[in-house]
């Protein structure tokens, strides 16, 4: 039995950037009365904002949740609600975890008196990273009807109402009133768009170079137009700036969505060599089977790991201090490799131990029940008749 280890490449990319990014664009200075307050190196150094474009791969992460949904729904055997509810449970019950030991650790940090500034700061970025829940849980519900309606109608005029929707909120953004509230429903509309054309490629729908560079050069030259039009070339939001690409995600988090996935596909055959290699192939497995664990707890070990190291009352370079030049990056990069060791540690300490092969779950479960993260695909990815040129076929 095989897997799409392209996908799994993207999916291990799109966690790995995220995570990156997080750490890379958080500083954490240490006050003078021991606390700690949020910072950003994009804040003073505003030309590394295209390296956002890199970093920045939520809708690669939507786009693989998609496919994942996708094949894990035609494979389950239950009908759509036990798949729904073992899908939901795989999302909901790592988070209920994070916020539980969450709220034993702020309630033990709070005993111990650890100042109020560094208290609400570690609230803040540990329970951030949840929002991205409400948008998937929605998508991961609707994943049969959407799927039915790409199959009916084409991705193109599945992805265009979104799209439009996500227009139409910019729009009203800068025609309405500074401070106006509007609905949250860009967060919602602007990852669908990935999440159908994830839906898409699980169904063979998006195969062949020439689809590839479609998305690619599309979204490129959406970006180019979005940013003629003045929106922020930072792909993140950055602190003092009225407008964030990101919160809530406009257009150009949208076609930077498009372009990194045209761009993800024409390199499935290059990532498929470099899987077939020992190391990358274990690697990918490894940030595949915890993704979701890796994404919730990352924020909360750069807090942890940062706190810890304060309370010698000593600013360390790229740790607490401010990050106001290219040599906080450069300190930054080298506590990255101890932030990952602890991450790591984490994610493996709150795994589940293997199961014997050849165990399935009582009433047959089995395969068909597990998350797209840890079932194997079937023999092949695509079938034959709609998966195009021979270098997009397993």
């Amino acid at each position: 039995m095989s897997r799409d280890r392209a996908v799994d490449a993207l999916r291990a990319y799109a966690i790995g950037g995220v995570v990156l990014g997080h750490w890379l664009v958080t500083g954490l200075v240490l006050t003078a009365g021991g606390g700690l307050h949020q910072a950003s190196p994009l804040t003073a150094l505003p030309g590394l904002a295209p390296v956002t474009w890199v970093l920045q791969t939520l809708g690669l992460f939507f786009f693989t949740a998609g496919f994942g949904s996708a094949r894990s729904l035609a494979r389950h055997r239950d009908g759509p609600g036990g798949w729904l509810a073992r899908r939901l449970r795989r999302l909901a019950l790592p988070a209920l975890a994070l916020l539980g030991a969450g709220a034993a650790v702020l309630l033990a940090a709070t005993v111990a008196g650890i100042p109020d500034d560094t208290l609400a700061v570690a609230l803040r970025l540990a329970v951030s990273p949840l929002w991205f829940l409400l948008p998937l849980l929605l998508l991961v519900a609707s994943t049969g009807p959407l799927r039915a309606a790409v199959a009916t109608w084409g991705v193109i005029r599945c992805v265009a109402p979104a799209v439009a929707v996500v227009a139409a909120a910019d729009l009203a953004g800068r025609l309405l009133p500074a401070g106006t509230d509007l609905p949250p429903v860009t967060v919602v509309a602007a990852w669908a768009v990935p999440y159908l054309l994830g839906l898409a490629h699980a169904d063979g729908r998006l195969a062949g170079r020439r689809v590839a560079g479609a998305l690619a050069g599309g979204g490129a030259a959406a970006l180019a137009a979005l940013l003629a039009l003045g929106y922020p070339v930072s792909a993140v939001g950055v602190p003092g700036e009225g407008v964030s690409n990101l919160n809530p995600p406009s257009l150009l988090a949208v076609a930077l969505a498009v372009t990194q996935v045209g761009v993800g596909l024409l390199a499935r055959p290059a990532l498929e060599r470099l899987l077939a290699r020992p190391l990358p192939g274990r690697a990918v497995t490894e940030v595949n089977r915890n993704a979701v664990r890796i994404y919730l707890w990352h924020q909360p070990v750069l807090v942890a790991v940062t706190a810890l190291v304060a309370r010698g009352g000593v600013a360390l370079p790229g740790l607490h201090t401010a990050p106001d030049g290219p040599g906080w990056v450069l300190a930054r990069c080298c506590w990255l490799p101890l932030f990952a060791a602890v991450l790591v540690t984490l994610t493996r300490a709150g795994r589940r131990p293997a199961r014997p092969t050849g165990w399935r779950r009582p009433g047959g479960g089995g395969a068909a029940g597990r998350s797209a993260e840890c079932v194997p695909s079937a023999a092949r990815v695509y079938d034959d008749r709609r998966s195009g040129p021979p270098d997009f076929r397993r």
